[in-house]
């Protein structure tokens, strides 16, 4: 699990308050070594900059969140794992001769039950983003990923996935591969699947590549990430040959957990610590654990036939629209 005793780094919108916050250290030290008693005036600041980091983080544009959803140091796949379960085993190979570090997956416990977790894992930094293609998922993941679905459905074990990419690999060798063949294989069998799948947006999720994973019962996501049929910046370029409009396409484009709950696409909404899951990880893993452990337990109390019916007619609904 990521940590915060590194070096923040920060966004732009985030430095008011990150120099306000540095004022308040910078005060409390010098009335400590003068031995002043400022209690009040600390407590006065630290009230403003409660409300300046509300204010902040309460009104962020789709845009801004989105730079939050791609933060370095936001949690990945793995950190989250680690976290939530009580053990974890790494699964490898999707037994066509392929192992994709961009899409991992494996059998853990979580609080006591065993389930198949799954997810797009990036890197903390260049060399490891290379090494994990930044996320994006070439064909033999996709298929690891269904290998091992078919192996929770064999065994009752409830499916957990987790979407943080910017979309599949788009390479001519992924094509070569099949990888369109690949996602839509995916799409088409997890709608068969006995056991309860729960799906969480953690950061990034964008277009087939997140879709790949993202059939299930119910489908969660943290507040401050986002899920769209392309990047802002692909959307720009495609609609006006202008990457600089990317923030004009992410509000058309209704990226954020607001738009989507309000849309019907998400189930529900997972709040983040006060300055965003990047800031204090293990808070997130404990709202991300206790929101999966919720829709578990009611998704167990039903039958299969009940719940590929509620996925069935979910995915169904999408884009409906009475007039």
């Amino acid at each position: 699990m990521v940590t915060t005793e590194r070096k923040p780094l920060l966004l732009d919108f985030e430095k008011p308050l990150v120099d306000l916050e540095f004022r308040i250290d910078k005060i409390r030290e010098l009335a400590k070594e003068n031995g002043v008693d400022i209690g009040e005036q600390i407590c006065q600041l630290e009230t403003q900059a409660m409300q300046l980091r509300q204010g902040i983080f309460s009104n962020l544009s789709p845009s801004q969140k989105l730079q939050i959803a791609r933060h370095p140091r936001r949690p990945s796949t793995l950190d989250y794992i680690k976290a939530i379960s009580d053990t974890w085993i790494e699964l490898h190979g999707d037994r066509g001769g392929s192992d994709d570090p961009a899409l991992v997956g494996g059998i853990a416990k979580l609080a006591g039950r065993p389930v198949v977790m799954l997810g797009h894992q990036k890197g903390r930094d260049t060399k490891d983003n290379v090494a994990r293609n930044f996320g994006m998922a070439a064909p033999g993941g996709y298929r690891k990923a269904m290998r091992l679905m078919e192996h929770a459905n064999r065994f009752g074990m409830p499916i957990l996935t987790f979407i943080d990419t910017p979309g599949a690999w788009a390479g001519v060798q992924a094509e070569h591969q099949g990888q369109g063949e690949a996602i839509a294989y995916n799409l088409r069998e997890m709608f068969r699947l006995d056991v309860p799948i729960i799906c969480t947006v953690i950061g990034e999720g964008g277009s087939g590549g997140a879709l790949g994973i993202g059939v299930g019962d119910r489908l969660l996501m943290f507040e401050h990430a986002v899920y769209t049929v392309a990047t802002p910046e692909a959307c720009a370029a495609i609609l006006w040959k202008d990457v600089s409009k990317a923030p004009q396409a992410a509000i058309a484009l209704k990226i954020t957990a607001q738009d989507l709950k309000s849309l019907g696409i998400l189930n529900q909404i997972l709040l983040e610590p006060p300055s965003g899951a990047h800031c204090d990880p293990l808070e997130a893993a404990k709202i991300l654990k206790q929101g999966l452990l919720q829709n578990l337990e009611e998704l167990t109390q039903m039958t299969s036939q009940q719940r590929r019916q509620i996925r069935y007619q979910k995915f169904r609904q999408i884009g409906v629209w009475n007039v």
